[in-house]
């Protein structure tokens, strides 16, 4: 007998019986764990990017034009004509048309913009001085006076807004003073809000107790050190209330106690047109959609920053 005949046919299996494939080696996935995170961080990226992009081109195309209004070859906001009333956009020498007593509509929309622009950026900036301010000293002294803070902010947040705002007006008048403040008043609840939520944070870390091993006083830590950490998201929140505080002093003015006359603001100039809004719409259609852009614009704007990834610095 040959060696061939003796050996076990280990290399062919029995009749019937399946057989398996080879084992192949498992090769490393290439997508991995870093390159989804990477992917997801250049998604937040562009998509802040375009944000900002889009929020700073639609409030430059509203803000630009309102700021040069005293230099541009416009007529005078207040001049009546009544041989023009009413023309349609487009016309010659009324870009935006004419309104029912003949004045220029694109002269009141920039004129108007200028006086609601101007109470909006004055209400955010006393809005938010007095909301950081106290946000932040409630937030790092804690104890009573972190208790009546936070019972102004839920007594004030809890009653509603424009019927609030109607109240003080009629009471004290509605000048651009009185409608500052009280916009002022009514937005600062959320900027304490968001300044004592992040002032508590930012108190427990090492840096502060280092401070006050150092022998600082708590007033010059919460003013040199904690403040300046918290002042990045604090002012975001005060540019996303710049919108706000427009639709306010457009709301007020809609309903009668915004500026009076001669003071051509934004809800005056569509509260004017309502009554000619299916013979003339573009009295209401065009001051609303300058509106709207703005708001747009300074959303997208404050979300843009509020989304942007933070840049590491070197050595971190």
């Amino acid at each position: 007998m040959s060696i061939s005949d003796t050996a076990t046919p280990s290399a062919v299996p029995p009749a019937g019986v399946p057989t398996k494939p080879p084992a192949r080696k498992s090769s490393p996935s290439a997508v991995t764990k870093e390159l989804i995170a990477k992917a997801g961080a250049t998604r937040r990226r562009a998509g802040a990017k375009f944000k900002i992009r889009t929020g700073v081109i639609c409030t430059l195309l509203v803000v630009v034009p309102i700021v040069l209004a005293g230099f541009l070859p416009l007529a005078d906001p207040n001049h009546q004509d009544l041989a023009h009333r009413l023309l349609p956009p487009l016309s010659e020498g009324h870009l935006f048309g004419t309104d029912q007593l003949g004045r220029d509509l694109l002269s009141r929309v920039l004129h108007g913009g200028q006086v609601s622009l101007t109470i909006g950026v004055l209400a955010v900036v006393v809005s938010g001085t007095i909301g950081i301010i106290f946000g932040a000293a409630a937030g790092y002294f804690g104890g009573k006076l972190d208790t009546v803070v936070s019972r102004l902010i839920e007594a004030q947040m809890s009653l509603p807004l424009l019927m609030m705002l109607l109240l003080v007006v009629a009471l004290f008048g509605p000048s651009i003073p009185v409608i500052t403040f009280v916009i002022a008043i009514a937005q600062w609840p959320e900027v304490a809000r968001l300044t004592r939520s992040m002032v508590l944070v930012e108190r427990e870390k090492p840096y502060v107790s280092a401070a006050r091993i150092l022998g600082l006083h708590r007033v010059q830590i919460l003013i040199q050190h904690i403040i300046p950490n918290v002042i990045k998201q604090a002012t975001l929140v005060v540019l996303l209330l710049l919108a706000q505080a427009v639709l306010l002093e457009s709301a007020l003015a809609f309903l009668g106690a915004g500026p009076q006359r001669p003071f051509a603001t934004w809800g005056r100039i569509i509260s004017d047109g309502q009554g000619y809004l299916t013979t003339a719409w573009w009295l209401v259609t065009v001051p609303g959609l300058v509106i709207a852009i703005m708001v747009v614009g300074v959303n997208l704007l404050g979300d843009g920053l509020r989304d942007r990834p933070r840049r590491k610095k070197k050595g971190a």
